[in-house]
């Protein structure tokens, strides 16, 4: 059952014991309100600098293992005009970075630079034997692979066997060994001093840029001042929040700094149609509208098509061919919706054939069904592990009628899923075909005849290492909001106080409520008037997916987020209610 708790809003997750994390007024802008001081020290941000870090407070990318000989392999091949091919992957993170290096390494001088992706259904991910082949055709020099690499180990001893040259980009964690690369740039190398271990792909990326920038300049090889790589930025951000990775103070420096070029009207012609195809303001663009909008169109051609049209998207210089390539994207995104709502009802199904709903003995859900499209099993993992609070792994085939299946995990906070996959690799050896991923998702392949022996090692490997705290389904409050601050002002500063997101959530408050009127909208939503008990301050809310048929009690305690009432326009504001419990009035 879902449960509102506060969060302690003196000290933050990061903050030494004891110690009051709300600095003094004297030490925040006048234009930053109290309020929203307190959601920061809840985050553990003590200072402005943390809670709204700028780009001048970047870490250098010098602590990055391998950084100097990717710069000194890229400038190498700039200057004999050799062929650079990257080879990016079929996530939002992959083709920004995608994005990021064509764009970077044309603006740093190179002038033979191509691209290529793997398409989710002919290749599965990443460098693999069967791309290399494919790509011999290309001729190339050196490739760089960006938002993968590190368990690519046959598909680059493929590419250096052709005498191809090999540049590792990556962010996520490596295995027992390394592939035969010539470099690799990854912040959770073992040994690896960056102090930021949250680099999405596309940041990675972005700082290898910045250091071959710095060579390239030391090396005189620039006429005038070295090319402005900010530009990239609006990139960078859209790939690290649709990556989901933690945005801390470097993440979101990042993000802030790219938000700011999108806000301002200086995306990319990509970025900018897909901001208007998904009907989002482009000058109050969010986070959350990365992460709801942009990135999930972006996903959409490589779940369900090629993620060659969402790169190509993205690097058009041309808006009109943007608009055009932003409307399939749309098209696409719209039927991955359908296709998604489809293996969502039949894993709910299986879950109430299972009785798995509501089994609060089970610590985590294997789910597969033979029809599902293994392009979108994450999403459906996603939703499943939303609703049961358990992590969660969606399994398809990897081709119809295939043996082989493709899965994608997710997992709730303090449960790390790739971990969890490690721990049943070493103890069932072979059991697991390849795997990969981050603290939160993950990613592997198996045997369909192998499936019953997976689940009942990976709920054994979860039993071990949840703890019975881990499975309580908690939303966490940053308080309550005085009612005469629930106005336009507080809104708009809660808003534009982020980047919001991984590791660093939106602000989400909790107070009781009278239901005064409701109503439902369409057929899963819930319009609702509240007002203060004992009050006369009544303010507009919804409820979305919050109609189950039932009608509300005359009394909540609503766990809401407050924000602008775009409908409404002028100083109207509602409350986004994510999560309702019944109160007893008396």
């Amino acid at each position: 059952m879902r449960t509102i708790r506060r969060r302690d809003t003196h000290t933050g997750h990061d903050s030494p014991a004891g110690h009051d994390n709300v600095a003094s007024a004297q030490d925040w802008p006048a234009e930053i309100p109290p309020l929203l001081r307190r959601v920061y020290a809840a985050r553990g941000a003590r200072t402005h600098a943390q809670a709204q870090p700028r780009l001048n407070q970047l870490l250098p990318p010098d602590d990055l293992h391998g950084i100097d000989e990717a710069a000194r392999l890229l400038a190498e091949a700039i200057a004999a005009q050799q062929h650079i091919l990257v080879v990016g992957d079929f996530d939002c993170d992959g083709a920004t970075a995608c994005a990021v290096a064509v764009r970077g390494l044309g603006l740093l001088g190179a002038t033979r630079v191509s691209y290529a992706v793997p398409n989710r259904m002919v290749h599965g991910y990443g460098l693999s034997p069967a791309l290399v082949d494919e790509l011999a055709a290309m001729s190339p020099d050196l490739l760089v692979t960006v938002d993968h690499g590190i368990a690519c180990h046959a598909g680059i001893a493929a590419a250096k066997a052709r005498g191809w040259r090999v540049l590792v980009t990556d962010h996520h964690l490596p295995g027992e060994s390394l592939p035969p690369a010539d470099v690799i740039v990854d912040p959770n190398l073992r040994g690896d001093a960056f102090a930021s271990k949250s680099l999405a792909g596309v940041g990675v990326l972005f700082y290898v840029l910045l250091a071959l920038r710095r060579r390239l300049r030391d090396e005189g090889r620039f006429a005038g001042e070295p090319p402005d790589l900010s530009v990239l930025l609006d990139l960078v951000a859209v790939g690290t929040v649709a990556d989901l990775v933690p945005l801390d103070v470097n993440n979101r420096a990042l993000v802030a700094a790219g938000l700011r070029r999108l806000r301002a009207g200086r995306g990319c012609a990509g970025l900018r149609a897909l901001i208007e195809v998904s009907k989002r303001s482009e000058a109050a663009l969010t986070s959350t509208d990365i992460g709801y909008a942009l990135a999930p169109r972006i996903n959409a051609a490589g779940r369900l098509e090629d993620m060659t049209l969402g790169i190509e998207c993205l690097l058009t210089d041309d808006a009109r061919r943007a608009r055009e390539l932003a409307e399939i994207l749309d098209g696409i995104n719209a039927e991955r919706r359908g296709v998604q709502a489809q293996m969502v009802g039949d894993a709910e199904d299986a879950l109430a054939a299972l009785s798995i709903d509501g089994d609060t003995a089970r610590v985590a859900v294997c789910l597969y069904h033979e029809d599902w499209h293994p392009g979108v099993v994450g999403l459906v993992a996603s939703k499943i592990k939303e609703r049961l609070h358990r992590p969660t792994i969606a399994f398809a085939p990897s081709e119809p009628g295939g043996d082989e299946l493709r899965g994608s995990a997710r997992s709730i906070s303090g449960f790390h899923i790739r971990d969890a996959l490690a721990m049943v690799d070493a103890r069932h050896p072979g059991l697991v075909g390849r795997f990969g991923g981050h603290a939160m998702a993950a990613g592997l392949s198996l045997r369909l005849v192998d499936l019953p022996a997976f689940q009942r090692a990976f709920e054994v490997c979860a039993a071990e290492l949840m703890s019975p705290e881990l499975l309580q389904d908690v939303v966490l409050s940053d308080g309550a909001i005085p009612p005469d601050a629930c106005a336009l002002a507080t809104a708009l500063a809660l808003r534009d106080g982020g980047p919001w997101g991984q590791a660093f959530p939106e602000p989400l408050f909790d107070d009781v409520f009278d239901v005064i009127q409701w109503r439902p909208v369409g057929e899963t939503h819930l319009k609702l008037e509240l007002a203060w008990p004992g009050g006369t301050r009544r303010i507009n809310a919804i409820h979305f997916s919050g109609w189950d048929g039932t009608p509300p009690p005359s009394r909540i305690r609503a766990a809401y987020r407050l924000q602008p009432d775009d409908w409404r326009g002028g100083d109207a504001v509602q409350l986004i209610v994510v999560h309702r419990e019944p109160v007893g009035v008396g």
